[in-house]
Formats: C-alpha cells, sequence, structure tokens
C-alpha cells in the first residue's frame, strides 16, 4: 500500500503550489507520484466541478452542494486514488473529505454527522496518512486570491464570515486528529512554508517505505 497525502486549505494559501513542489521534490528522490485534485481528479470529476465553481449557480443548496462533491470525490477515489495506492505509489491530494467537512459542515453549517456518513460512503472509508493543513487568514487568502489573476469561483465569492467559519472549522478538525494533521503557517513565503511542509512529510514517508510491505496497513 502506498502513501497518501491531503493538502488543504483556503484558496490562496498556496495549496497547489505547495503539491506540485512537494510532487517534485518526492519525484527526484526516486518515489512514484501522483498528484491529483479535487473536486476533478478525472474526466466526470472536472465536469462536476465546473458545475460547482459556476457563479451563475447562486441557486445551488448547500445540500445539492455537498452531494456534487461526494459524486467527484467517490470517482475520484475509485478512478484514481485507489489503484494508485495499491500500486505503492505516493498519492498528493490538492484537498480531499476534509474540505467538505470544513466547508459545507462548518462554514454552511450542515449536520456533521450526516456528512461524516456521505463521505465514509464517497471514500470507501479511505483516510488519508497525512494531511497538511496550510493556514492563513481568510483576509490574506483572498486578497492573494484576487491578486493572483486565478479564477474567481463561487465559494471564493462567499461572505468573509463564511470563510472565517471554515477555517475555525479546519483547525477544530486538526485539533481532533494530531498525529494525521499538521498545521503550517501559509502566511510566510513558498519558500519558507516548503521547507517546513517538506520537513514534516520527508519523515513521515521514509518511515512509512522503510516498513516490511505486510505491515503498511491500509490508510
Amino acid at each position: 500500500m502506498g502513501y497518501f497525502i491531503t493538502l488543504e486549505g483556503p484558496d490562496g494559501s498556496g495549496k497547489t503550489t505547495q503539491a506540485q513542489l512537494l510532487g517534485e521534490q518526492l519525484a527526484s528522490l526516486g518515489y512514484s507520484v501522483i498528484l491529483t485534485r479535487e473536486p476533478g481528479g478525472t474526466q466526470i470529476g472536472d465536469q462536476i466541478r465546473t458545475v460547482l465553481h459556476d457563479k451563475r449557480n447562486t441557486e445551488m443548496t448547500a445540500r445539492a452542494e455537498i452531494l456534487l462533491y461526494s459524486a467527484s470525490r467517490a470517482q475520484h477515489v475509485a478512478q484514481i486514488i485507489l489503484p494508485a495506492l495499491e500500486a505503492g505509489k505516493v498519492v498528493i491530494s490538492d484537498r480531499f473529505a476534509d474540505s467538505t467537512l470544513a466547508y459545507q459542515g462548518y462554514g454552511r453549517g450542515l449536520d456533521l454527522p450526516s456528512l461524516y456518513t456521505i463521505t465514509d460512503f464517497a471514500t470507501r472509508g479511505l483516510v488519508p496518512n497525512l494531511t497538511l493543513y496550510l493556514d492563513i487568514a481568510p483576509e490574506l487568502g483572498l486578497r492573494r486570491r484576487k491578486q493572483s489573476g486565478e479564477e474567481w469561483n463561487r465559494l471564493d465569492a462567499e461572505t468573509l464570515e463564511f470563510h472565517k467559519r471554515t477555517r475555525a472549522g479546519y483547525l477544530e478538525l486538526a485539533g481532533l486528529d494530531p498525529e494525521r494533521w499538521a498545521v503550517i503557517d501559509a502566511s510566510q513565503t513558498a519558500a519558507h512554508v516548503h521547507s517546513t511542509l517538506w520537513a514534516i512529510a520527508q519523515s513521515r514517508i521514509e518511515s512509512w517505505y522503510t516498513q516490511p510491505e505486510e505491515q503498511r496497513l491500509d490508510p
């Protein structure tokens, strides 16, 4: 079984850049790496991503939103993530199920036990080995997002209070499972963030792959 890493955090925290840097560094050391993202990661998932991010879809309800994210995730797990892990690869995903708990649970206020049930079904119970949370104040993250010139999507356009609730949710989730989560200050330079992230990830991955194969339990 391979090793499953997820990067979480608000848009503007630098997740995509850090996922790419981590993947490149691991590949340079000889690891077989799959770099993917959510929502998306598959042809079906990318179509769902377009619907979710379209700013015209202002009438989308919170329940419809969670089901669309979960549909994309179910395809992602079945088609990309599980086959790669079963082949012994390192999978790095820019977002995974914790995004749903933070955004739709804490941000939207949907019932968390229900979200856990839906998410467990969509993921087949798959949990990352390591989740790297890039923490940043919503005001700074949104400002970075605007300055980057990247797509300004439907969730970016939510209120500042929504983004504050989402951040608080992420921090609570991290506190509930400190063995899996690592919180990294994303307000620093990209180089500093990568250095911190790499120090955490390298030791965890090396330790995982030095175990006998039969001891590598499912993540």
